[in-house]
């Protein structure tokens, strides 16, 4: 975070003296927590970097991931409307939930099993590496990761040139068409070569990062 003069005064604690915190990772822009902050919390946040809490249970500050390893590197910290609520976007360096999953937030009223606010191409990705975990004779991406790099790198060629073929003579929802399917090859390299689906955000960031 970029040091400047902080008044934490602009934030209206509640009666006693907290104000809750939403944690977002910075990178995918998924919802990991919420906690609450008070005074010495948020103050600690800004001091070291990464963030602290205040446990109502507990009555007591705690660092997130002192005892886990599941540090949150503070990338910058926001507020609400009504000086009433945080928004801290982090950078984690694991799990935020104390289950071990990445988001306090896994589990949906209806069932769905799909992570909520996860970008759509992450959770392409989980799909895309499940069907390599579990390969089904009918489906065109567990056929495609069983035929190896040479196929894999084959179509993403296809996929780049019809890119380019629609980029120059075709419409506008055509070549949203090719860039899809080019994106789609994409993920399956990143599958095929058990990459995750953050490392090409994370790279762009560190070229281009704005914070």
């Amino acid at each position: 975070m970029t040091e400047h003069t902080v008044n934490l005064d602009i934030i209206r604690w509640d009666e006693r003296g907290l104000a809750p915190a939403i944690i977002q990772d910075d990178l995918t822009g998924q919802v990991l927590m919420m906690a609450y902050m008070n005074r010495e919390a948020l103050q600690k946040t800004l001091e070291t970097g990464e963030t602290h809490f205040w446990s109502r249970s507990r009555q007591e500050l705690w660092h997130k991931g002192a005892t886990s390893g599941n540090r949150q590197k503070v990338r910058s910290i926001h507020y609400d409307c009504d000086n009433d609520t945080l928004l801290v976007l982090v950078d984690p360096a694991g799990p935020a939930c104390h289950t071990g999953e990445v988001t306090c937030f896994h589990h949906r009223l209806d069932g769905d099993t799909d992570v909520v606010a996860a970008p759509f191409r992450c959770r392409l990705y989980r799909r895309l590496r499940d069907r390599k975990l579990h390969p089904q004779a009918a489906s065109y991406t567990s056929q495609l990761l069983l035929s190896g790099d040479a196929r894999v790198l084959q179509k993403l060629g296809e996929e780049a040139v019809e890119t380019i073929i629609a980029a120059q003579a075709e419409t506008p929802e055509r070549l949203v068409s090719e860039m899809a399917d080019l994106v789609y090859h994409l993920i399956v390299l990143l599958v095929l070569r058990d990459m995750g689906c953050e490392v090409v955000d994370s790279e762009l960031r560190r070229r281009y990062g704005s914070r």
